[in-house]
């Protein structure tokens, strides 16, 4: 090779007609615009590389999101149904034009991949923090569907290991990246509205119920649907095809079920936390009383689990209350003020419906910037503490007191006998 062609640049080498041993190329060769990050498509080198576990109804949405993401490359799924998996491969592969999704029965083979960078978990709750923490051990970061625990022991061994592994963790608590909560949370957490004196979360339904069996079925084939990796972490139980239907309620909140509490508290908790700036969880926690569950903070703060009383202003309202003015908020992407003067001239934004496509981009610039993202992992820790004392003190219809230096209740073997649960081999964390 004569020293003219081995300057010959890459670009022009792609464009050029070239004789190789064996092989003529008659015509220049054709790279689509989406390749060399033309035309606002983002380079391959440069997309962060997603796989996908358990994408059923919430997992879809979320897929959507992603891929509207331009930098974002969505290379595998993994489902323990057979249908699903087909369903997002085509998916996928519409999008991209091309067959290149691939398709996994063990999220560990997922996880083996070293060109994946992050995984969307949107699993039922059963599975969340297992997985989450096998994500993190394998170089992954990681968006997590919520509820993101099942209990208060896993919720902190949860953020230990996110905080060990330095991964990037998002709860799906996509509510921190909308204008009109962010700014809900902003008045209360700058003392816009005087001394905070409570916060009042939504439970969309005040229950606490232990786990049960349904009626033994045929279990299909393994390949149409694995029922041992469905059930993962939890106690073996016959298959029964209407628990293998509702993944989404699956042993949530564990051997005892979290109900409202923990589906719509750990949103509207968490929009709490945010509004009492990230703190750590109430310490006091009392029976329900006239439809309210109160908690309290540390600092003297109320948190007050409410299903009543709230203005129209859609689902998962939150109110917080300050010796001089109050605000809230609700899905419907309105706000409503004690005082116009609390905007100081400002225009808040109204987003609608809760979307979650600001929660997706804001973790994948963190995964960019190794920045930590609003729903991180310590934040979702405190919320769902705070959102499995509360269903405690609800199931034991009584008050229950918690050592913030200890993370155990205060001389209360019942309640403590509930901050964990055992864990079927081989998913013990």
């Amino acid at each position: 090779m004569t020293q003219k062609a081995k300057q010959i640049q890459r670009r022009n080498f792609l464009k050029s007609s070239l004789a190789v041993t064996g092989t003529a190329i008659l015509a220049p060769t054709i790279i689509p615009s989406s390749a060399l990050g033309r035309d606002g498509f983002v380079a391959p080198s440069e997309r962060i590389v997603v796989g996908g576990i358990g994408i059923g109804n919430r997992g879809n949405y979320d897929l959507d999101c992603f891929l509207e993401q331009k930098d974002v490359q969505f290379v595998g799924v993994c489902d323990v149904k057979q249908s699903r998996r087909i369903a997002v491969k085509k998916k996928v592969d519409e999008k991209y034009g091309n067959v290149d999704c691939d398709m996994y029965e063990d999220f560990r083979q997922l996880l083996e991949r070293k060109d994946v960078e992050a995984v969307l978990i949107a699993t039922g709750p059963n599975w969340h923090a297992t997985m989450a923490m096998q994500a993190a051990r394998a170089g992954k970061d990681i968006y997590c569907e919520k509820p993101c625990t099942k209990n208060i022991s896993q919720s902190l061994i949860l953020a230990e290991t996110i905080r060990r592994t330095a991964r990037v963790f998002q709860a799906g608590t996509q509510r921190r990246n909308l204008p009109h909560f962010a700014f809900a949370c902003y008045l209360a957490r700058t003392g816009k509205l005087g001394k905070l004196k409570r916060v009042y979360a939504h439970p969309a339904g005040m229950q606490a119920m232990m786990s049960g069996w349904l009626p033994a079925e045929t279990a299909p084939d393994k390949q149409i649907a694995d029922w041992d990796m469905y059930l993962g972490p939890a106690a073996w139980r016959p298959f029964n095809s209407k628990t293998l239907a509702d993944g989404f309620n699956f042993e949530k909140g564990g051997g005892l079920v979290g109900g409202g509490v923990l589906e719509w508290g750990s949103h509207c908790v968490d929009l709490c936390q945010w509004a009492v700036n990230d703190c750590p969880p109430p310490i006091e926690y009392n029976a329900p009383a006239n439809g309210e569950l109160m908690a309290r903070y540390e600092n003297g703060v109320e948190l007050i689990f409410r299903e009543n009383g709230w203005k129209k202003l859609g689902s998962c309202p939150v109110r917080f209350e300050g010796e001089d003015g109050w605000v809230e908020a609700g899905d419907s992407g309105k706000l409503e003020l004690s005082s116009p003067t609390l905007l100081a001239g400002r225009s808040v934004i109204e987003i609608p419906n809760y979307p979650a496509t600001f929660h997706v981009r804001d973790f994948l610039d963190c995964v960019r910037s190794r920045s930590q993202p609003k729903g991180n992992a310590d934040a979702a820790c405190n919320a769902h503490i705070a959102c499995h004392a509360a269903n405690i003190a609800l199931f034991l219809n009584r008050q229950v007191k918690y050592d913030l230096a200890k993370n155990e209740f205060i001389n209360d073997e019942a309640a403590n006998r509930l901050r964990s649960e055992a864990i079927r081999e081989p998913w013990r964390v």
